[in-house]
């Protein structure tokens, strides 16, 4: 029975793991994806749809950290973790920028498809140029988000927690 009931208190520890780091990292991507979503719309002047932006910038946000977290337990980008931080950082947030570029077609297409286009025309009118300059400016923002993750990994996490989210004050 007591195995039983320490499998269920590993099981919940993950679970609990797993959903802190989602939302960590939805969070810190929110932020960023809303951002986009205001200055292009700024840019545009258009505030038609804000929205329906706002609301896929959220989606995407929870979308990319669970495949960020799937990745990561894929070993996505294992090769480089020997590398210095700085080039497994830079591997890292290419890769999954990369990913978020297909993830912004799709949404692109399913935005377009909402409104009433045709499969085809949805690929034709769709602006390249623009899910460049958005994937240019997440592999910015991930840049950040993977030297931390990698600076975690490298030097273990509760040290890392210790050394970012707790007072250092007290341990003087």
């Amino acid at each position: 029975m007591s195995t039983d009931n320490s499998k269920v208190s590993v099981l919940k520890r993950k679970a609990i793991h797993e959903l802190v780091e989602v939302v960590g990292i939805s969070l810190y991507l929110a932020f960023f994806f809303v951002a986009i979503s205001t200055y292009r719309m700024i840019l545009l002047h258009d505030f038609r749809d804000a929205s329906l932006n706002y609301s896929f910038a959220l989606i995407n946000a929870l979308v990319v950290a669970k495949v960020i977290l799937i990745g990561e337990y894929a070993h996505l980008g294992k090769r480089y973790e020997a590398k210095p931080l700085l080039l497994s950082s830079i591997y890292r947030a290419f890769l999954f920028g990369l990913l978020t570029f297909g993830f912004h077609i799709v949404e692109e297409a399913i935005k377009r498809l909402l409104h009433g286009g045709q499969i085809a025309e949805v690929f034709r009118d769709m602006r390249v140029d623009d899910l460049l300059c958005r994937t240019l400016v997440v592999f910015c923002t991930f840049l950040p988000l993977f030297g931390f993750r990698e600076l975690r990994r490298a030097i273990g996490e509760d040290k890392f927690n210790d050394l970012f989210f707790h007072s250092r004050a007290s341990k003087i």
